[in-house]
């Protein structure tokens, strides 16, 4: 038998850029054209969960982001969303 997939338990583990080059070679897949339907729809689901993985990956990262500002001639730190 083929290789299983197995998309949620896989995808925990990888890096945002593991996730990304994985969602790249799914969209390859799937703008071919040449994925029987069953197969296709497999690819789709595994792509939506690669999106939303590299979502809340971004969402993490952007909430830990600090941008310096000079106030008053002192540095001070702030919040991505301030």
């Amino acid at each position: 038998m083929g290789e299983t997939k197995k998309a949620a338990p896989d995808n925990a583990e990888l890096t945002f850029e593991e996730a990304l080059a994985k969602l790249e070679k799914i969209v390859r897949q799937l703008e071919s054209g040449n994925v029987p339907l069953d197969d296709l729809m497999k690819l789709y689901d595994e792509g939506n969960e690669l999106i939303k993985f590299c979502s809340d990956k971004l969402s993490a990262a952007e909430a830990k982001v600090r941008v310096v500002q000079e106030s008053n001639g002192e540095i001070a730190f702030k919040n991505f969303e301030e």
